[in-house]
């Protein structure tokens, strides 16, 4: 199994979105980053499930949430860096500034 590193523009991502659906509805946020916990728990099992989507960056869908995981694997050191966990409705370009 390849390790994870979230970095800290995602975690960002993860924590404004937890936060936004906590004030939707409590506990909501909690089942937000459980999900994507269960994601990157996959991804960390099959990094090269999900196809590539822009250039080596690759995504993964959440399962009940409209958010993408983006992600790069570094195959030499079995590490998948999540570089962005973004609303699939928001411009895609986003991760590029980071």
């Amino acid at each position: 199994m390849y390790r994870s590193l979230i970095l800290p523009l995602a975690k960002e991502d993860i924590r404004e979105a937890a936060e936004w659906y906590n004030k939707q509805e409590k506990g909501l946020g909690k089942r937000f980053a459980a999900d994507v916990r269960r994601n990157v728990h996959f991804i960390r099992q099959n990094p090269q499930a999900s196809s590539i989507r822009y250039n080596v960056i690759r995504t993964a869908v959440l399962n009940v949430f409209p958010f993408m995981i983006h992600y790069t694997v570094d195959e030499v050191n079995k590490i998948v860096i999540v570089s962005a966990v973004l609303h699939t409705s928001r411009n895609p370009e986003l991760w590029k500034n980071r």
